[in-house]
């Protein structure tokens, strides 16, 4: 049994080696050709000899293996930041927040309300379609080099904003879908856990400052990589405990732990691990998506993609506008929260449970592909629908390709 799992894990490795070899030759974002790599495997997928592409023993192994890339980018992410400046971004993460739920949320549930499906169905689509994925965000942050741009620091309050917002939804939610009704106490608790554990943990973390910088001073590279594997696993599974997102419980890691004298001996060592289990995670989630089952849901999907991208470029000006941002900024805020991902699958295989309408399924999933492809896209191309929507706009061009007409017309 160990031997098949172990030869599986190799194959999935080497599927996803060729994976990111294509992606370095085509110069494109490695993460929508893991997704579509783990599709085309899987459980529909042949049985040939030994090479077995369903990765049936395997596949729990696998899945715990993405779950530690999420940890990985999340943290890494975090390390990008500090405390302190996301403490100076908080009135506009605040309003960004709220600017942002109130747009998306909103349309998320005039959607499916228009197409007449009944009201469980009506919010498990709103919050398949108004939660963006923090994996992908902070894959497409960390690839494109672009953590060090102040809108940035808006992109990561969204992203703890939405988990505050997420322990609320998930238990209003599973609660009417499993059971058919949500009580107001769980709801409170929810919420008061979710936003208590983040202050409290941010709070001490810049507290005891000097006593972490005293234990991180391990001579021993074997040993601190030890001590940082626990503390990010240990922090992210007691955040799981108390419903708040185990991801962010590993960017409010980094977020402590980018306050430290030790934050470049903790990039260096951790680089491998992140890229490594980043790439098992898109895997896996790839695996989870069965390409047969989609094509009954390809008009519902394409319209949410379209009302998606309308809502996150929306929402994501007013956002950055209203806090202070250029039109630029702006636009790469509006642009960059657009992948879906972990938390729309969760609530898909929750509307599975609560046995709601089967077309959810195939419906997530191709929502959540589309999005993962494009979403990386219009990031990477966010300086030219820039360029491109300023001159239909009159937003100011920008600096270089001002510089560059002045040198043309001298």
């Amino acid at each position: 049994m160990e031997k098949h799992i172990l030869f599986e894990v190799g194959l999935a490795l080497s599927i996803i080696a060729v994976a990111g070899l294509l992606s370095s030759r085509l110069r494109f974002s490695i993460v929508p050709l893991l997704i579509i790599a783990g599709m085309v495997v899987g459980p529909h997928a042949p049985h040939i000899g030994v090479f077995d592409f369903r990765f049936i023993e395997s596949a729990s192994l696998i899945d715990f293996m993405g779950r530690l890339g999420v940890l990985f980018l999340l943290f890494y992410l975090g390390l990008e930041f500090s405390v302190g400046r996301l403490i100076k971004a908080g009135r506009s993460i605040v309003l960004g927040g709220i600017i942002y739920m109130a747009i998306n949320l909103t349309l998320g549930i005039l959607f499916p309300f228009l197409l007449g499906w009944p009201l469980r169905e009506i919010l498990v689509v709103a919050g398949i379609t108004t939660i963006s994925s923090s994996a992908i965000v902070a894959k497409m942050i960390v690839d494109l080099k672009r953590s060090v741009r102040p809108e940035t620091e808006m992109i990561l309050g969204l992203m703890m904003f939405q988990d505050v917002f997420v322990a609320v939804y998930l238990s209003v939610v599973s609660g009417l879908v499993l059971s058919g009704t949500a009580s107001t106490l769980i709801v409170l608790k929810s919420a008061g856990l979710a936003l208590g554990f983040m202050l409290i943990f941010l709070f001490l973390g810049r507290k005891f400052l000097s006593q972490l910088n005293k234990i991180l001073n391990i001579p021993n590279d074997e040993v601190f990589l030890l001590v940082l594997f626990a503390i990010i696993t240990l922090i992210a599974g007691f955040s799981e405990t108390i419903h708040v997102a185990e991801a962010i419980g590993a960017l409010l890691v980094g977020l402590v732990l980018a306050e430290t004298e030790h934050l470049e001996r903790i990039e260096h060592i951790l680089v491998p691990f992140r890229d490594l289990f980043g790439a098992i995670f898109f895997f896996s989630f790839g695996l989870s998506i069965d390409p047969l089952s989609i094509s009954g849901a390809v008009w519902p999907a394409l319209a949410a993609v379209g009302i998606t991208l309308t809502g996150n470029f929306v929402s994501g000006m007013l956002a950055g506008r209203m806090s202070g941002y250029s039109h630029r900024a702006s636009t790469y805020v509006g642009l960059t929260i657009t992948p879906r991902g972990e938390f729309s699958i969760i609530l898909a295989k929750l509307a599975l449970a609560g046995g709601l309408l089967p077309i959810l399924q195939p419906f997530a999933a191709l929502y959540v592909l589309i999005l993962a492809i494009v979403g990386p896209l219009l990031t990477k191309e966010s300086k030219w629908i820039y360029i491109k929507l300023s001159r239909i706009f009159g937003w100011p061009e920008l600096k270089e390709r001002r510089r560059h007409k002045v040198l043309k017309h001298t």
